[in-house]
């Protein structure tokens, strides 16, 4: 009779047995492969290896050149050999992983009617206007006019010229090697109009090591979407000056024009306020030999930060923000001057700081003092200040005063205080600037996501990625097409791109989750399960190595 219940124990055990196997085998085949796809790090594929290539990229920046050449310019043998296309190419000798080259692509052909026509005029101002008439250059091209050596067009000291917009004039020559020369002198006034190592410098000053290209040019501003102006008033002393500016009408007149020449480089909001009781925080010193106050170079620094804190026009911007002050000296300390390092008076009476602004010290004539009683009302003379200023925006943008080659006569800017080709001198550096900071940009991301390998990489990220590389390789194709607009809008979209990609909050959720805080999380999730099925695992395969080794009972 005991033989049934002991089958029934043994078919127990065996179902035990397989249920222990089963519940192992969905844990093992099916559980653990599904917990480790569902609990995995998202990580969009990236273009790492186009990204690494970016560091040896040779950017080659192509300048078009036409060259044209009147009548009786150069030897009738040369002008017969025109058209023609000539490339010269120089390395711009910078510091930076990214190798730089500039080509001049040099097209000679004769002048045209009109074109001889406007050269016979009587001054250059003339011939600048009809030519204007008949041509629109691209940006960053140049026409360069080459004349008779005894045309009058020019004053017999001047080997060349220079105009506010893309054009040129140099003497021609009668000599066999009359091409030559002329192309030399070309070159030199195409550098002067285009590319220089320091425009170049001052562009990557943020991508150079400390030495002589970057260590006195660190004055531009970051390329950046947009920029805010902020002109202030500063009267300390209220009760003795009554200050008045017409600052909505000298924006208007002076620093609109100035700004609507810029417009292709960004976007600029412009504002002012008034501050009263505010001092420059620097005591200054009296020099009794002229009865004044001064400022010493060395002092200087130390204005900005208490001025500053009273301006708060940077709180809030999400653009880089300029602050030009217009400090008008209390009574007790009038008048006041800077002085230079050499201790002399500096004669516009103001200071600039690289990527700030500037400040510009109006003294009160003395003379009103005596005529009326305090406060003296005071008017501003706006032109003298707007001159200041605007000549310290151009430093803050790096639109330094140009090099010219030698016996060259330039005209200056026009009205709007900016010449053409030095708008094409800003896209250029602004260009190469956008194209070294994505550059440093995506190659960070890349070696922070490689170390880094718990950080979820979303697909819009990935897209941000892709888009930047694309662009910085169609900015690149670009300038070495001579095309410049169209690289200065890639320039600007690899930069956006880039640091949308970089700045993405979604990879910071899993950036600080180590491992030890994945134990403590999924230790008592799967530790109760576990356990009973690693034991009855290990008992089964007692049962069966022992099994195996008891000897069978023969009769």
């Amino acid at each position: 009779m005991a033989a049934p219940g002991v089958a029934a124990t043994d078919l127990e055990v065996v179902r035990g047995k397989r249920a222990a196997l089963f519940f192992a085998a969905v844990a093992i085949l099916l559980g653990l492969p599904l917990w480790w796809k569902t609990t995995e790090t998202y990580r969009a594929p990236l273009p790492y290896s186009q990204i690494s290539g970016l560091n040896a990229l040779q950017l080659r920046l192509m300048v078009p050149v036409t060259v044209v050449f009147t009548r009786e310019s150069v030897p009738l043998d040369d002008q017969e050999k025109l058209p023609f296309t000539v490339v010269q190419e120089r390395e711009i000798p910078l510091k930076y992983k990214m190798k730089i080259k500039c080509l001049f692509q040099k097209a000679y052909r004769r002048a045209l009617e009109h074109e001889e026509a406007a050269l016979s005029l009587g001054s250059m101002q003339e011939a600048e206007t009809m030519l204007a008439k008949s041509q629109k250059q691209a940006e960053g091209s140049l026409t360069v006019y080459v004349i008779s050596e005894h045309s009058s067009l020019l004053p017999q000291d001047m080997m060349s010229y220079i105009g506010p917009e893309r054009t040129a004039v140099v003497r021609g020559i009668m000599h066999r090697e009359a091409l030559n020369i002329v192309g030399h002198q070309v070159i030199q006034v195409a550098q002067a109009m285009s590319l220089t190592e320091d425009v170049l410098a001052a562009a990557l000053s943020d991508h150079l090591p400390e030495d002589k290209w970057s260590s006195d040019k660190r004055r531009p501003l970051k390329s950046s979407l947009g920029y805010e102006i902020t002109f202030s008033l500063l009267n300390p002393d209220p009760k003795s000056h009554d200050v008045h500016w017409d600052i909505e009408g000298a924006v208007q007149r002076y620093v609109q024009p100035f700004l609507s020449a810029l417009s292709a480089v960004g976007n600029f909001s412009v504002d002012s306020q008034i501050l009263y009781y505010a001092v420059l925080g620097v005591n200054p010193r009296f020099d009794p030999a002229s009865s004044s106050y001064y400022l010493a170079a060395h002092s200087l620094p130390h204005v900005i930060n208490p001025v500053e804190s009273r301006l708060g026009s940077s709180a809030a911007s999400l653009y880089p923000v300029l602050n030009f002050l217009l400090y008008v000296p209390e009574l007790a300390h009038s008048p006041l001057y800077i002085q230079d390092k050499d201790g002399a008076p500096v004669a516009t009476n103001a200071f600039h700081s690289p990527r700030w602004g500037g400040i510009m010290i109006y003294n009160v004539d003395p003379t009103v003092y005596n005529a009326s009683e305090l406060p003296v009302r005071v008017e501003v003379e706006m032109v003298r200040v707007m001159e200041v200023f605007l000549a310290q925006l151009r430093l803050l943008f790096g639109i330094a005063q140009p090099q010219m080659p030698p016996k060259c006569l330039f005209s200056g800017p026009k009205s709007e205080g900016l010449t053409t080709w030095e708008l094409d001198q800003l896209l250029w550096a602004r260009s190469v600037e956008n194209l070294a900071t994505a550059t440093t940009t995506l190659t960070s991301l890349a070696q922070l996501l490689g170390k880094i390998s718990n950080i979820v990489i979303k697909d819009d990220v990935a897209s941000e990625v892709y888009s930047a590389v694309a662009a910085v390789q169609k900015a690149a194709e670009e300038l070495a097409s001579g095309h410049l607009a169209s690289a200065f809008i890639a320039s600007q979209e690899a930069v956006t791109s880039s640091e949308r990609a970089f700045f993405d909050p979604s990879l910071l959720h899993l950036l600080y989750f180590p491992d030890d805080q994945k134990f403590a999380i999924y230790i008592p999730l799967f530790l109760p399960m576990a356990v009973p099925i690693l034991l009855s695992l290990v008992k089964i395969f007692l049962e069966t190595r022992k099994s195996w080794k008891k000897p069978e009972k023969i009769d």
